[in-house]
């Protein structure tokens, strides 16, 4: 990753002549990340997002463009920093209610990691949101999620992992549920033992040939 700010997508260099961007570019997206995380997108604005990365407006807009656009450089981050173990584990784990099982009790140690904000922001960042584009941003990487539980399940289906007649995508968005009331709760104030309890209790209906 760069340590410091990029020129890529921003305004040519002679246009910045005199002026360069002093600040960590990555520890700036951090900041934002952790800022949507607690708050939500409707609730941070483009002064508590400048406050909390410890930069201006204008080198903020300049370095990311509006708080639209840093807030989808935010989710994509957010992804690859904090929420890739739910696709970790449906590519390693051998079946799909194995993966299943590391997802839900990797959910209650990540969802109550201390010294991070509490749930997924995929989830919470979506709270009283007045703008449909980043509500479906949203709601299309909780469904991806759900899709490709979905797949694994119908996978082992046809390898006879799973009887014939389970159904896929019930049991698909009963795990999306679960991950998705985890993360409530971890708002909320669970413990990682009481979510790691319920994940248990998760597993307990689980099919099995």
């Amino acid at each position: 990753m760069h340590s410091m700010v990029s020129t890529k997508g921003s305004e040519p260099a002679a246009g910045r002549r005199g002026r360069p961007r002093s600040f960590d570019r990555e520890t700036a997206l951090e900041k934002a990340i952790m800022a949507f995380w607690e708050h939500g997108y409707e609730a941070t604005s483009v002064s508590d997002l400048t406050r909390v990365m410890g930069i201006g407006a204008p080198s903020l807009y300049a370095a990311f463009g509006d708080k639209r656009a840093l807030f989808d450089e935010v989710v994509v981050e957010y992804g690859k920093r904090y929420a890739a173990f739910g696709e970790r584990a449906l590519a390693e784990e051998p079946t799909a209610r194995a993966a299943v099982e590391r997802i839900l009790r990797e959910a209650a140690e990540r969802y109550t990691t201390p010294g991070l904000p509490q749930g997924c922001l995929y989830i919470h960042a979506a709270t009283n949101c007045a703008s449909p584009e980043v509500e479906q941003t949203l709601r299309d990487r909780r469904n991806g999620t759900i899709a490709a539980v979905e797949s694994r399940i119908r996978a082992d289906v046809a390898a006879g992992e799973l009887p014939a007649g389970t159904d896929a995508g019930t049991l698909a968005r009963y795990t999306g549920a679960m991950i998705q009331g985890m993360s409530q709760q971890a708002r909320d104030g669970a413990s990682r033992a009481e979510l790691a309890a319920l994940a248990e209790i998760a597993l307990s209906i689980w099919p099995r040939t």
